[in-house]
């Protein structure tokens, strides 16, 4: 999964097509998908969080 997450990064364009159901992830699940967009989510993002 790390290296799906690493891929988006490297191209961000798929994201959205992603969240619209416009393309999806071979042999990833759906809820691994979830979690994979959820980390594209700027409310999850980690540059938002304060860590302690």
């Amino acid at each position: 999964m790390i290296n799906m997450i690493q891929y988006l990064e490297k191209n961000p364009s798929l994201v959205p097509l992603l969240k619209e159901k416009k393309a999806s992830l071979v042999g990833v699940t759906e809820l691994e998908q979830k979690a994979i967009l959820d980390s594209f989510d700027e409310k999850f993002s980690s540059e938002s969080l304060i860590w302690f």
